[in-house]
């Protein structure tokens, strides 16, 4: 379909207008908003992620990604949560205290939405508590936390300080990623997982969640 490339183009290039426009119109004629998500969405933001990964885009290439992304999950994110959509469960994702970084989440997000896991999406320079707040109040089955700088990463560790202070560490997964982070890390401190890439991070929930 023409409005797929179309899309993922607009998004991956950071065209704000022309992404909100093609998923107006693909709407009147009838693609379903799981559609729009899966093979527009998604594939747009993962491929401004695998340019900047490759470096031919730089950061405000990606921003501009993640802002044309948003503007399409502002109109099909409300019609996603209003049809009978079956969650494989809930993530709870942000970056660490201190750390405005979020590329990398929000690609994160992308994939585990559209694999069809209810995500809820803390932001950047998340309050440590707030994490522990979340995961009691939503009772999520995972949280997920990012850290692109190692000054910011050993809040990681507090988080878990706190969760098993609240009670709280045997209730949920625990998973970790970010430039600054490394598998030895995610052992040390004790978290459930670590994913590398996006990619891996979503295979990660699925084999925690023993969705696979």
């Amino acid at each position: 379909m023409e409005w797929e490339a179309g899309l993922r183009n607009a998004i991956s290039e950071g065209d704000e207008v022309m992404a909100d426009e093609i998923t107006a119109l693909a709407l009147r004629e009838g693609v379903t908003p799981k559609e729009l998500l899966e093979k527009g969405a998604v594939a747009g933001i993962y491929e401004a992620g695998r340019l900047w990964q490759e470096g031919t885009y730089f950061l405000p290439d990606i921003i501009l990604a993640t802002e044309a992304y948003r503007e399409v999950m502002k109109r099909i994110e409300p019609l996603l949560e209003s049809g009978d959509v079956s969650y494989r469960g809930k993530v709870i994702m942000g970056s660490v205290e201190g750390d405005a970084h979020d590329i990398g989440k929000n690609i994160v997000i992308a994939l585990l939405r559209s694999a069809s896991y209810e995500v809820i999406d803390l932001g950047s320079d998340v309050p440590l508590v707030s994490f522990v707040d979340k995961t009691r109040e939503l009772e999520a089955d995972v949280l997920g936390m990012g850290a692109y700088m190692t000054t910011t990463m050993r809040g990681m560790e507090e988080v878990m300080h706190l969760l098993r202070d609240a009670g709280l560490r045997d209730k949920v997964k625990v998973v970790v990623g970010g430039a600054a982070v490394t598998r030895g890390y995610a052992e040390q401190i004790g978290a459930d997982g670590y994913g590398e890439n996006a990619a891996a991070a979503v295979k990660l929930v699925d084999r925690l969640l023993g969705a696979v």
